[in-house]
């Protein structure tokens, strides 16, 4: 069981981010929303390390009271805002203070340093693999991998490429009864289709030239864990065919044998491609995907998912600065930039954006004007973008009255309406009226609408909204 540390925070968005670093180091984190959910929480709740994130001296002296009469009293830290005189944080009984906004390798030390046990379960890079996000996509996924993870049955994860669908598999795996067996992964759009079989199933020595000896195949090294068949739809047909057997039997031949041979290993399957429309052309054999696709779980690509972006930017900065020891801070206002854009490659085009920016940039700050020109398009940061010295283009009018603003909505027509399209007016509408106001100011243009600036600034792109000189 890996250890568990109690959070006790007055602040929810710091109690998150601590969380989301806390959780993705293998550790179990319990979150109370201040000391009055602290004095109501169980007795019988047993924790390693406690984190205080409170501000009034009162209640930290009423917290650290709470935990002195207990006999095997946990290690004290309190959150310590950087620059901050806080007398809060020198309240007697701590054990020491930790820094915010946080140094992922020095919250790291701090805790192995307090957590010395055998059985905490972080890698030896100090970085475990999960999956990460507070998106409602995201926690369906997880919730359908702890269902599915207590069984048997075969997975299909669907999904477009990049989502994450191999670390949901090993998730699955981890979660299993079969967790201390292999976890064996097979991209079988990137196997030659004549070595794909020998590749699944094994060979037996001089089967074909160059086998020299004889070897396994993944189903044999997967036994008794879990076997992942990565974009199964690039699968050739021939293939199909014998997998599916495999699946029926539960057991095989190596190429060149004709012993059979038994195997117990878990199949999880993902693919990007629409496996119904490929059944349909007859380039996927329907047997066999009914028989993958017992419990289908679907991965939401990053767009409809844009509130998990800040999460997984903190994810990779840690990673990057425990694995690889590359430091890099990401500012807010280009995680806001970032969480905007369309992002086709989903997760791993993120992940490799944040690479390289701790890549260009060294122990250094990442704002807004160190990202990508194409990710800066319309921001205050873009080479002329302040003055927006464009052309205005004229506002178009309508003949048709549905498109007009009014206080009162109007019974919707019997004709219908384009529902696009109306509401885009109305949005453009209200812009140019914002602006209008604000004598063309964006930012206060952006407050009067309560939206940030670059979010406006996107729209009004997007719109076709434009300043003449």
């Amino acid at each position: 069981m890996s250890a568990h540390i109690l959070l006790v925070s007055d602040n929810t968005d710091i109690a998150a981010e601590l969380g989301t670093v806390i959780r993705f180091l293998g550790y179990q984190l319990t979150t109370l929303e201040g000391t009055r959910a602290l004095f109501q929480a169980p007795d019988d709740l047993e924790v390693d390390m406690v984190i205080l994130n409170i501000d009034s001296s009162r209640d930290m002296r009423e917290a650290i009271g709470h935990f002195e009469s207990d006999n095997k009293r946990p290690p004290l830290f309190a959150l310590h805002p950087e620059g901050a005189d806080n007398p809060v944080t020198l309240a007697p009984g701590l054990d020491g203070t930790l820094q915010y906004p946080l140094s992922y390798r020095n919250l790291l030390g701090t805790i192995r340093d307090q957590l010395s046990r055998e059985d905490t379960p972080v890698r030896p890079d100090g970085v475990s693999r999960q999956l990460i996000g507070v998106s409602e996509a995201i926690q369906q996924v997880l919730a359908l991998s702890r269902q599915v993870a207590k069984t048997d049955c075969n997975v299909l994860l669907l999904g477009e490429s990049g989502t994450g669908k191999e670390v949901v598999a090993r998730t699955i795996h981890a979660q299993s009864l079969r967790a201390e067996a292999p976890f064996v992964a097979v991209n079988c759009g990137a196997i030659p289709a004549d070595l794909l079989e020998s590749e699944l199933f094994g060979h037996e020595k001089g089967a074909f030239t160059g086998a020299v000896s004889s070897r396994r195949g993944r189903f044999e090294l997967a036994s008794g864990g879990t076997l992942f068949l990565d974009e199964i739809g690039d699968m050739p047909m021939e293939m199909q065919v014998k997998l599916l057997r495999v699946l029926q039997e539960n057991a095989f031949e190596r190429v060149g044998g004709n012993k059979s041979i038994t195997h117990n290993a878990r199949v999880i399957a993902a693919t990007h491609q629409d496996l119904e429309r490929k059944v349909e052309d007859g380039s996927f054999r329907l047997d066999l995907y009914y028989r993958l696709n017992v419990f289908p779980i679907e991965l939401a690509p990053l767009r409809e998912r844009r509130e998990d972006i800040p999460y997984l930017i903190r994810e990779f900065v840690l990673r990057l600065e425990l694995e690889k020891r590359l430091p890099v801070e990401i500012e807010p206002e280009a995680i806001e930039v970032i969480s905007r854009q369309a992002l086709p490659g989903n997760v791993r085009e993120l992940q490799n954006l944040i690479e390289r920016l701790a890549i260009l940039h060294p122990d250094g700050r990442v704002g807004v004007a160190q990202l990508p020109n194409h990710f800066r398009i319309g921001t205050e940061d873009t080479p002329g973008a302040a003055a927006l010295q464009v052309v205005e283009q004229p506002r178009e009018t309508s003949a048709d009255p549905r498109l007009v603003l009014h206080d009162e909505p109007e019974a919707l027509p019997d004709a219908g309406l384009n529902l696009k399209e109306h509401l885009a007016a109305i949005e453009r509408d209200l812009v140019m009226a914002a602006l209008d106001n604000n004598g063309w100011v964006v930012a206060k243009a952006a407050k009067q609408l309560g939206l940030q600036r670059t979010t406006l600034v996107e729209k009004m792109r997007k719109l076709g909204i434009t300043k003449s000189a």
